[in-house]
């Protein structure tokens, strides 16, 4: 039985007991056996590498998260228990609408803090169901409202549309956090991967139009830089989920022209930084995006921005929202409810 160590048996297991089928590949021998089990899974569907399809194409392709979910159904791991009630919400930005899903706690509190929550996919793919997991969890473990925001994808709407999108559901917490049982002085980001550039520049744009900033930013893996030559990179050509082939196919479909790379709300390891809020970026070992992630936790703090930096040896890009079936997860995600906790009880 794929992952179960090959026991045969049905009973319930725990992430720590997983165990690959196969020798780990060439790129990630230091993986952890849970992730490479969730790896070994997502290479099983046999889907085309997604560089060769069209974004539509793409987006009907197995995702990772399916993989840990079929992984937990494969090996009887239970689903962690939530305590949270959904609802959507569509709001109006410019030039159209767009969906936001709400999860609020039911700890039968009046009020509760505010996570603004972006999804990544490389601006292109996957959406909030996807990131389900990810939403789900910091609702229940930071015990708050979470807004997880579906902003506009490219190549259908191109830079700077996510990036607008995000700004306005930040916007719209802020003045409407009441009315989600939120407290609009207890309001944080958090995004991963393409959705962790958007938090970043959300909190930029918030500083630069004197709007209310948030009191903490989680960038998990996020985009920060548009330099292919870095460690990371060139380190990543056959890296599974994230290569730095994928990056670039991403940056293809949402950048107008390459020289909109440079552009500090993607390049944020290019950004004026001073006045950003405190900021915890968490990483991951095998993944493109890992060295940008430094140099932007080492700019944040250069400029005199409270910054905590983690990266994480044995993982992959996208296992944040794996706390079910990879530990590391479960630490990475408890790391980041701790800063939230500490901002939100100042």
């Amino acid at each position: 039985m794929s992952g179960s160590g090959n026991t045969g048996t049905m009973e319930a297991s725990s992430a720590g007991d997983l165990e690959p089928n196969q020798p780990k590949p060439d790129w990630g021998k230091n993986m952890t056996d849970p992730m490479a089990v969730v790896i070994e899974q997502l290479a099983s569907y046999k889907a085309p590498p997604l560089t060769t399809l069209s974004a539509e194409q793409a987006r009907k392709q197995p995702t990772p998260a399916v993989a840990a979910m079929a992984v937990m159904k494969e090996n009887n791991i239970p689903k962690p228990p939530s305590n949270v009630d959904t609802m959507g919400r569509k709001i109006p930005v410019d030039g159209g609408q767009i969906h936001m899903r709400i999860y609020t706690p039911k700890t039968g509190k009046d009020s509760y803090p505010v996570i603004v929550y972006y999804h990544g996919g490389g601006w292109v793919i996957a959406d909030l169901d996807t990131y389900n997991a990810s939403a789900e969890g910091l609702a229940n473990t930071a015990e708050a409202v979470v807004v997880s925001v579906g902003y506009r994808q490219a190549p259908e709407y191109k830079f700077p549309t996510a990036h607008n999108d995000s700004y306005a559901a930040y916007e719209w917490t802020v003045k409407n956090a009441a009315s989600i049982k939120g407290d609009p002085n207890r309001i944080a980001l958090v995004g991963e991967s393409a959705g962790g550039n958007l938090a970043a520049a959300v909190s930029m744009m918030a500083r630069d139009k004197g709007m209310q900033l948030p009191v903490h930013e989680v960038l998990v893996y996020p985009i920060a830089g548009h330099d292919f030559t870095t460690e990371s990179y060139r380190e990543s050509e056959n890296v599974k989920p994230l290569s730095s082939g994928l990056m670039k196919w991403f940056f293809d479909k949402y950048l107008n022209s390459p020289a909109e790379g440079d552009n500090p709300m993607i390049s944020l390891v290019k950004a004026d930084l001073k006045g950003m809020p405190p900021t915890t970026i968490i990483g991951a070992q095998y993944d493109p995006l890992r060295t940008e992630g430094k140099t932007l936790a080492d700019n944040l703090e250069k400029a005199g921005v409270r910054t905590s930096h983690k990266v994480y040896d044995g993982t992959t890009h996208e296992f944040f929202g794996m706390a079910a079936v990879v530990p590391k997860a479960k630490e990475a995600q408890a790391m980041a409810v701790s800063e939230l906790k500490k901002a939100f009880n100042k």
